[in-house]
């Protein structure tokens, strides 16, 4: 399915969601999500989290939180696997970096800080990053995603090779063969073997070196 028909649907779901979650209608947040995400989340979602991603599961955009004062604001993009709290803003350099005057770059500090002591794991990701160097934002993305779903890997896999997968989520840099060896206690035939699988079954790629000193990272 494309990303056009797969957002549709997601979108949808998430304005029936926005009136039925809570049992009453959250207005603001509809409100948001009828108008429409903005310009770079948009991007974000069509550029970086599908192509790395495939699906929207467990992804929530204009989620609410509360702040210091009791009142409400909005994140981008929650991203909430088995109430695990994790935020995802696009940040514009025109409103955040070039137009950010003294007054709106403490709140943002004091947003992000309370974010984090609230348990949320908090990932801002620049527009132009979207733009410039979308495979780095897909590798970081993977990673993200691999804090939360480090048990959810394929059914059709060992569990060496599944620990494989899980270890290479929560890196941001290719892994090696030795590695591995000492993560999971085997032996370095043995672990190589497994990284021969994985690259078999299209889920690793080489991404350096020759014979037994290549380097490993997760297909994107």
């Amino acid at each position: 399915m494309s990303f056009e028909q797969k957002y549709n649907e997601w979108i949808q779901a998430m304005i029936e969601h926005a009136g039925t979650s809570t049992g009453t209608v959250n207005y603001r947040r509809l409100e948001l999500l009828e108008k429409g995400l903005g310009h770079g989340t948009l991007e974000f979602l069509r550029c970086i989290w599908f192509p790395a991603i495939g699906n929207f599961n467990h992804l929530f955009p204009e989620w609410e939180v509360r702040d210091f004062n009791n009142g409400y604001r909005y994140l981008d993009l929650a991203y909430m696997p088995g109430g695990a709290k994790g935020g995802i803003e696009i940040q514009g350099f025109g409103s955040h970096a070039r137009d950010l005057d003294v007054r709106r770059f403490k709140d943002l500090c004091m947003r992000h800080s309370l974010l984090t002591l609230d348990g949320w794991t908090f990932m801002p990701i620049a527009y132009l990053s979207i733009k410039e160097d979308p495979k780095q934002c897909q590798q970081l993305i993977l990673s993200f995603v691999g804090k939360f779903l480090s048990a959810d890997v394929s059914a059709g896999l060992d569990w060496a090779e599944s620990e494989v997968v899980r270890f290479a989520r929560r890196l941001l840099r290719p892994i090696t063969p030795m590695e591995i060896a000492e993560h999971l206690r085997l032996s370095d035939r043995h672990t190589r073997r497994i990284l021969h699988q994985l690259v078999e079954k299209q889920i690793l790629i080489v991404v350096g070196g020759r014979q037994r000193y290549r380097t490993y990272q997760l297909r994107l």
